[in-house]
């Protein structure tokens, strides 16, 4: 792809743009970015790159000076869990530029390295960008690395994106079906292990299952900034399932390697598929606790059907 035709790709349309950017290796990655960059620049547009921190060092020598014209991201710090990319990356950015003609950005939220458990949060995030910026003034290329990752990866790929762009060119998607995506992978959760611990919540009785899981992260020497992460998150999710999930939650936690792993499980049902993604303001009474729980765990996984809902969560353990 020559910088003419990134740039072609860069034009200005209505609407939220979605292109995949299939490369392989970084001569092709800067081929396909820089342009785009550079495209924005020139038409003093804000324009943002959050992608793996190999990557974004490549971004930061290509670009030479004008590197400090773009808003570079580390996505393997601020998007290691999924579920905060939106609200705390993208939106965040989006939003402090109000009244620009086009924001350009590049996303890179899945990447060679990604673990097989992180992975279904990472395709939806892609799959409901589309929900989350629709008609908006955004342009958002997701560099996708053909060479590390898996075939499955870069078929979601053409599932989660309208617009595809590689070695050919640019074309539309002929397996474009988002929808698709968002149901294949609401999964049941893998069964917690025989060693969890379970016990039951209702309103009554938040403050001791508050206590008892705090209690169980200092028993394995996490910090007071932890413990009260581990105390907000908790508290979050049992309150939601107390008064939106039938009143009762059930809890499990345990601990895996360098992780402390906690689920709450009720009879409720999510049906905003946006639940947790989108930022809240002081006024908004309902909704704003999963974005809290998101912008504090490191990675969280849901499952939700009319029969129930499990949200499990993932801090990491001193030492990790």
């Amino acid at each position: 792809m020559t910088a003419a035709t990134a740039r072609q790709h860069a034009e200005v349309q209505e609407g939220f743009e979605h292109p995949a950017l299939f490369y392989s290796g970084r001569d092709e990655y800067l081929e396909g970015t820089v342009p785009f960059i550079e495209a924005a620049l020139s038409a003093d547009e804000p324009v943002a790159a959050a992608v793996p921190k190999h990557n974004l060092e490549s971004l930061r020598s290509a670009l030479g000076r004008d590197a400090e014209r773009v808003m570079l991201i580390d996505m393997t710090d601020a998007g290691a869990n999924p579920g905060r990319i939106i609200p705390g990356v993208l939106r965040s950015f989006v939003d402090a530029h109000k009244g620009s003609h086009r924001i350009r950005i590049i996303g890179e939220p899945i990447w060679p390295g990604r673990s097989e458990i992180e992975y279904p949060a990472c395709v939806q995030h892609e799959a409901l960008l589309n929900l989350a910026f629709n008609g908006r003034p955004v342009t958002k290329l997701c560099p996708y690395d053909t060479e590390g990752l898996s075939r499955q990866a870069i078929a979601d790929a053409r599932a989660t994106h309208p617009v595809l762009i590689d070695r050919t060119g640019r074309h539309p998607s002929d397996q474009y079906d988002p929808d698709r995506i968002l149901d294949q992978y609401n999964r049941p959760l893998a069964p917690a292990p025989k060693h969890a611990i379970e016990r039951t919540a209702d309103r009554y009785t938040l403050d001791n299952a508050r206590w008892f899981v705090t209690s169980y992260g200092r028993a394995l020497g996490m910090s007071s900034t932890q413990l009260v992460d581990l105390e907000i998150v908790i508290t979050e999710l049992l309150t939601n399932s107390i008064w939106h999930g039938g009143g009762v939650g059930t809890f499990r936690i345990w601990t895996e390697p360098s992780q402390l792993v906690c689920e709450v499980s009720d009879s409720g049902h999510i049906t905003d598929p946006l639940a947790g993604r989108m930022p809240t303001d002081d006024n908004q009474f309902h909704g704003r606790g999963l974005v809290l729980v998101n912008q504090i765990v490191d990675l969280l996984l849901v499952h939700t059907s009319p029969r129930g809902t499990t949200v499990r969560f993932y801090l990491r353990l001193p030492g990790a």
